[in-house]
Order: structure tokens, then sequence, then C-alpha cells
């Protein structure tokens, strides 16, 4: 027979240590989440319109998608950028393509999230000296930058250098924004990867929570203080189909983070022990398959991030499993985001599910799970070592295996695709976001331009500057801005950062 004194026991109250029930003591009801819709494609005009819409349409924040070849640090021009430029988001090559891409948008009052990693570094410089070229100072900006880089050779792919010279690119950015810029957060710390990957929900908390305590050593390594990096952390979480467990799960992370700052570093500064967080709807869960049903996917997932106390968020669109979003999924995405803040009352309660007697203890199992996972890491030596011996992606591996099985087997129902689905019934055609194939053409014209445009004297000179500081110990984010402003491209200085640091090959972790 239950007793009462079966019952886990009540969590504190919200904005107390260990932020279970949330960071602040009034959540929603003194300010809602930030709606951070995730965009960007083709060239920076082409995707600066879609941000000035997204935000006419009430969007509070702008998430920038950047394409696969600046995420690897390559020029347009690059023979390993055919075919790829502007396709799944945009092209930034120099300043000028980030002065555009922000044109009539006051940086100085929007927060900008930019979803880059291993040339973070570079992008983030670029962006600086879009603002000081306008006269923002660098203490009005705010924002954040991914920066999360051990996740690339975990479940994304998009490396550049070997791991241990990345993380040094990340401290610089840590130590300079500390003094420089205040309030941008220098690293968004991301499960949303490893759980498209197909980790599982405990996965996803334990080796997000790792790859943050590798971040930490690297920036105490580096001379740097908890107290003046751990307030500027973020985390970016996925959101799945499992109601509860996603709640629970998020619940769990601001718990164990909390724990993990004052106890395994000895921070007692509550700003240190928050985990902030955005949280991107599960993309892996879209389907092909009567992509309508993705709006209610959608909502569910939205639902459970808000009730789990997130701080951004981005809604999918329904048509996102089949190409980039068209500007009516995207306004879609955007009001249900809207609905659940403005129509569904649960933003007027602090913590509308305290006391479920179901949510405590799933929160209380998630986090002992997931505690035992992060020690297991501990004991591989940590992150790094964990990745670079492959250890961490097997895992992750096994458990995509084993999803893939419960769907193939329908253990596991996938509405619309192991079970009522459509049959001999063809599904209507719904209009596709399209890249215009010319982009490409203009975006490597534009390049070339630029560089036969500029001073090449004064270029070299600022590029030996980077070469020489990365053969040194120097803070590399002075560098990468001088060097910029003077006509450099982001390719050129990744490309200095490859001859001093050299290219990370996946073929160096064993199978």
């Amino acid at each position: 027979m239950y007793e009462a004194s079966d019952a886990p026991p009540p969590a504190p109250e919200p904005g107390a240590f260990p932020f279970t029930r949330g960071i602040r003591a009034d959540m929603y009801r003194g300010r809602l989440w930030t709606m951070r819709q995730y965009a960007g494609f083709g060239t920076a005009a082409e995707s600066n319109a879609r941000y000035r819409y997204l935000l006419s349409q009430g969007t509070t924040g702008i998430s920038v998608a950047f394409d696969l070849p600046t995420q690897l640090g390559y020029d347009s021009d690059a023979p390993q950028a055919r075919g790829e430029v502007g396709k799944v988001g945009v092209a930034i090559d120099a300043v000028p393509d980030m002065e555009t891409l922000f044109a009539e948008i006051p940086l100085e009052k929007v927060t900008v999230s930019m979803t880059i990693n291993a040339p973070a570094s570079i992008v983030l410089a670029t962006y600086l000296v879009t603002a000081r070229r306008r006269g923002i100072p660098f203490a009005e900006l705010g924002g954040t930058v991914q920066n999360d880089v051990l996740k690339e050779y975990v479940a994304r792919g998009t490396y550049i250098y070997p791991p241990r010279a990345s993380m040094r690119l990340v401290t610089d950015v840590m130590a300079y924004c500390a003094r420089d810029v205040p309030q941008w957060n220098t690293i968004s710390i991301s499960g949303y990867h490893i759980r498209e990957a197909g980790s599982t929900a405990v996965e996803e908390v334990a080796f997000t929570l790792a790859n943050a305590k590798a971040y930490l050593r690297a920036a105490l390594d580096a001379g740097l203080r908890v107290e003046d990096v751990a307030p500027r952390i973020s985390f970016f979480w996925n959101a799945h189909n499992d109601f509860f467990e996603e709640i629970a799960k998020f619940r769990a992370a601001r718990t164990l983070w909390a724990r993990i700052v004052r106890e395994e570093f000895g921070c007692a500064d509550p700003r240190s022990q928050m985990l902030r967080f955005h949280t991107q709807t599960g993309g892996s869960t879209l389907t092909a398959q009567e992509p309508e049903n993705n709006v209610v996917r959608v909502a569910l997932q939205a639902l459970a991030a808000v009730l789990g106390g997130t701080q951004s968020l981005h809604t999918n669109a329904k048509d996102e499993a089949l190409a980039l979003p068209t500007a009516e999924s995207a306004r879609v995405a955007l009001r249900t985001q809207q609905i659940v803040a403005y129509e569904s009352g649960v933003a007027d309660v602090v913590d509308p599910l305290a006391g479920s007697y179901y949510l405590e203890a799933l929160t209380r199992e998630l986090g002992e799970r997931a505690a035992a996972l992060i020690a297991e890491v501990d004991r591989q030596g940590g992150s790094i070592a964990a990745i670079e011996s492959g250890w961490m992606q097997a895992k992750i591996a096994d458990s995509a295996y084993r999803a893939q099985l419960a769907i193939e087997q329908r253990s596991k129902i996938v509405v619309g695709v192991n079970a009522f689905a459509l049959e001999g019934e063809a599904q209507a055609a719904i209009p596709l976001q399209r890249i215009d194939p010319a982009l490409e053409e203009d975006q490597v014209a534009r390049v070339r331009r630029y560089r036969a445009e500029r001073d090449p004297a004064r270029v070299e000179a600022r590029l030996e500057d980077v070469r020489r500081g990365a053969e040194g110990t120097a803070n590399l984010m002075p560098l990468f801005i001088e060097a910029l402003d003077a006509g450099a491209t982001l390719g050129e200085v990744a490309d200095v950062l490859r001859g001093a640091f050299g290219v990370y090959s996946s073929q160096e972790v064993p199978a």
C-alpha cells in the first residue's frame, strides 16, 4: 500500500539551490522565455529578410544557421564548398556578409544566437567587427555563440582542429568575452545534437554535463576563475516526444549542474550554479510522411520545454523533414510558441506540475541514472578521453540502433509511419523552400571581388599576427578581430589555424 513516506521529498522552491523547479522564483510570471527561431539560408541578404520578417511577427531573438562551408571554415569559392553554399544555412565569408546579415537590425537591442562551433571564435570576431563599425560598444551586445566543439566529435562531425587545440579556442573566447563582452554567453553546451544522433534522454544529460565539466576544467587550466566563466555558460537541450520524461530531464539537468558547480568546483555563486538553457523541438522526431502531424508533435514538445523551465525556445516547422522551412511554415512554428505563451495559461503559474508524485519520482530516477553515467565518463578520464577513445560515440550509436529497431519492430509507434499510415492514398504535396543554385555563383563572385579590392599587404601582415599567436600562447580573439577588420576572410583565418594546429580526422578514433 502506498504511504506518504514513499513519495520523493519535495524539491526546494523555484529560484533556490539546486534549482530543480526553475532558476527564477517568479519564472514566466516575471518574463517569458525568448522566442528564438533558428533561421538562415542562401545569402546574407536573403537571411536578413527572413530575420526581419520573423521579428515583425513577434519573435524576440535571432538564431543564425550557417551553411556547411562556414561551419567547416571554408570560403564559398573553396573546392570543398562546391554545391553546399547557402544550402543548410547562410554563407558568411567576410565582414561585409555579416554587415548585410544584420542590416537594419539593432544589435544592441536584439540578442543573437549563432550555431557555430569549430570556427566559432572567428565568426564571433566577424560579428564584433560589425558591431564596432556601427559604433556599438561590445558591453551592450547580448547573445550566444554555441562554441561547443566537443559534441562535434561525438555527434555532428563539423570539427576542424584536434580536440585540445579546439579547447584553446573555446577558452580564448571565454577569457576575451569575460573582459570585453560581458553580456555574451561564451558557450552553449549542446545536448541537442547528442540526442539527434540517437542518444537516450539520460545520455543526453550525462554526456552534455560531462562535456560542461571538461570546459570548466579547461577554463581553470587557462587561468580563468569559475566565477568569471560559469555565469556565461548556457545549455542547449532537445525536446522529444515523451512528454513527462522531457520535463523531468530538464529538472534533473538543472539539479545535477547546480551540484556539480558547487560540490566539484567549489563555487558558491548562485549565478554560476544556475543551468540556463535554450530548447529546440526534436528535429529527428519530424516525419516526411504526413508532415502536418509535425505541428502537433512540435506543440507537445514546446509545452514540455516550457513546463520544464526553458529560458529560450525554437519550435521546428512542419516541413523540416523535407527542406528548410518556408516563411509560412516558420510563421506557424512561431505561432505555436505564442499560443502556448499567451493562450494556454501555463506561463501564469510558476511551477504548474509541482507536487506531482510521478514527475518527482521520474526526475529523481533520471538524475540518478545520469549521475551514474557521468561518473562512468569520469572513470574514462573525462569527456576528451572518452571521445578520443570512441567510447562516447559507441554508446550513442548503440542507443540509436536500439531506437531504430523499436520503430521497425513496431514496439514504438510513429503515427503516419509505422502505424495509421495512409495506404494507397497519395499524400498532398506541400510547398517547399528551394535554394536557387545561382545564389552560390553570386556568393562566389562576391568573395572573389572582395579579395581583389582589399589591401593584400595589410591582410597578410594581420594573418601573420594570427599565425604567430597560434604558435604561441596569446589570446587569439583580438588577432582575429584585427585580421578580419583588415580584410581577411573566414577561410583564410581558419587556414592559418589549420597550419598551426593541424586537422583532425575521425579515423584517429578507434572503431
